[in-house]
């Protein structure tokens, strides 16, 4: 009996995996396949004739090339991610060590607060602000706003209060700095859950295009998500090129969910434990 549930469960689950993975495998068929195919025929599962038609036309995209695009989300994203890392990682340790200062206490609970607020009603205080110190249409504003993940700051503070205080005093006892503190025995031992919130980071960064277009002024500075917005119009939806991007723009960020995914869970967990 327990045999058959087992075989049950996992039937079950193979099956719904299929029902996920299923949309990502229609778009990558229908991405060689006309227009004309896709509208006659939606849900055939292999091409009729494969052309790659659709990936020439999105060599180039409202003046700017593809390579344009892609170089900006990597520079984007590797930047925002690893700023964002470093900067939850320096401030989540302070919190910890340090619950006591003024306002401290209440940092934790804004990041929980700002998890739970609409992107959308920060476009317009977002915009005035990179305005107002000069940072409005540059990568360096970009990356600034991207690189907030509040999620990030939480997972840290998470595992940082789960190392055993008595590491940190007897670093402490036998002279070191706190700075030496954090970088030769806390993040040493954080490494796991610092790979991990770099993953996070990474997979969260690059899907974003509220802010990009909300601080780009202009095309030579959009990333892949936001060149993939700019394919709709009140023209009309080109389904072949749209297909063709959106299969460039996921499929590699999902192929690096699948390589790294243990990595994640187990960072998670190391998160998650409290000692």
């Amino acid at each position: 009996m327990k045999l058959f549930w087992k075989i049950a469960i996992n039937l079950f689950m193979s099956l719904l995996s299929l029902a996920f993975l299923y949309p990502f495998y229609w778009m990558i068929v229908n991405s060689f396949r006309t227009q004309e195919q896709m509208l006659r025929s939606p849900l055939r599962w292999w091409p009729e004739e494969p052309t790659w038609e659709a990936y020439r036309s999105i060599g180039e995209l409202g003046g700017v090339s593809l390579v344009s695009y892609v170089t900006n989300s990597l520079i984007v994203t590797i930047f925002a991610t690893v700023a964002a890392v470093v900067m939850t990682a320096f401030g989540a340790y302070a919190i910890y060590r340090r619950p006591d200062l003024p306002l401290f206490g209440a940092i934790s609970g804004i990041f929980l607060v700002s998890m739970m607020y609409p992107a959308v009603l920060l476009v317009i205080p977002v915009y005035i602000l990179m305005f107002k110190i000069g940072l409005l249409g540059t990568y360096t504003g970009i990356i600034l706003f991207l690189s907030v993940i509040p999620i990030l700051f939480l997972m840290l503070l998470q595992f940082f209060r789960s190392i055993p205080t008595e590491l940190i005093e007897s670093a402490k006892i036998d002279g070191a700095s706190e700075l030496k503190v954090v970088l030769l025995v806390v993040f040493p031992v954080a490494k796991p859950i610092l790979t991990t919130v770099f993953l996070i980071g990474f997979l969260l960064t690059w899907k974003q295009w509220l802010p990009v277009m909300t601080i780009a002024t202009d095309p030579d500075h959009y990333t892949l998500p936001v060149a993939l917005l700019s394919l709709n119009s009140e023209l009309g939806v080109n389904l072949q090129s749209t297909m063709a991007l959106s299969a460039l723009t996921t499929v590699p960020i999902v192929v690096l969910f699948l390589l790294t995914q243990r990595r994640i869970i187990s960072g998670l967990l190391a998160g998650a434990v409290k000692g």
